[in-house]
């Protein structure tokens, strides 16, 4: 539940960002008549993401010993590199984003409210995409821990906590630092991913596609499982597995050193001029 709830937490900030920002800008301009038009827009690519995670728990019942492997370990490892891409964007690229909707809107006025429902389903279907990736990711890796349920549970609290987020940052009433915000998340998605990744490595294994480095490197099944208690919790957010493969250990640490080296090496503020206010960004003041 808590790398779900972490991650979709994350997701559901950037699309509440995302969509404060837009209604913040009618609202500067005084084109609040076009909000209607945001919201169907929204709607219609929460539908869509939604029907992109079924479809992928949908695929996964479908498939059986091998097979299911297979699809796991590679929609998992979609799912990392995604999700890996997406730190990394969030901190160069983040800055340009307000300027990039601002754009967008000053076009889709001209449109109609078709238009301007398109700019708002365009920003939030990918971060809704993203999230049904993640997510089918980090309650696959707890199969056999909790089930599906833990994962779905966790997704819907974090993205219900981004929801509430996003309406308290239109209305002023919160002020969010999201140089912070995104920072100490980043830094701990990017464990999160690491035990995505070493789970699609063992997968993947398993299936017989990697081979080498199958030996056991430890085994804490009786003191330390992962299927329950400080176990369960640990493999949640950290990937941890109590008698892992060494391919599954070297996989873990060469994400965190490799990706954790370029995060740490040059960082910079993530909110930079483009979002309103770049250490307490309130979208009031968009």
């Amino acid at each position: 539940m808590g790398a779900a709830l972490l991650i979709t937490l994350r997701e559901g900030i950037e699309a509440a960002l995302i969509v404060s920002i837009l209604l913040a800008y009618l609202r500067q301009l005084g084109r609040m008549d076009r909000a209607r038009s945001i919201l169907w827009g929204v709607l219609g690519a929460i539908a869509v993401s939604v029907a992109v995670a079924g479809v992928l728990f949908a695929a996964a019942a479908e498939f059986s010993g091998i097979g299911e492997q297979i699809f796991e370990g590679v929609t998992t490892l979609v799912a990392v590199c995604v999700l890996t891409w997406m730190i990394f964007w969030m901190r160069r690229q983040g800055g340009k984003v307000k300027g990039e909707i601002q754009h967008k809107v000053d076009d889709a006025l001209a449109g109609g409210g078709a238009a301007m429902g398109a700019v708002a389903f365009a920003v939030v279907v990918r971060e809704g995409i993203e999230t049904a990736l993640f997510l089918f990711g980090a309650t696959q890796a707890t199969q056999g821990k909790g089930g599906t349920f833990p994962g779905v549970v966790g997704g819907v609290i974090g993205l219900s906590i981004a929801a509430a987020l996003g309406y308290l940052l239109f209305k002023g009433s919160v002020k969010l630092n999201l140089r912070t915000f995104f920072t100490y998340t980043g830094a701990v998605v990017l464990v999160v991913s690491a035990g995505l990744f070493a789970f699609s490595m063992s997968e993947l294994q398993e299936a017989g596609i990697l081979p080498g480095f199958g030996a056991k490197a430890f085994d804490l099944t009786r003191v330390l499982p992962d299927a329950s208690g400080i176990g369960s919790v640990l493999h949640a957010l950290l990937g941890y597995q109590s008698n892992p493969t060494w391919l599954a250990v070297s996989a873990w640490f060469a994400y965190l050193l490799v990706f954790g080296f370029y995060f740490f090496r040059s960082h910079r503020p993530v909110m930079a001029q483009g979002r309103p206010s770049a250490e307490t960004a309130s979208t009031a003041a968009a």
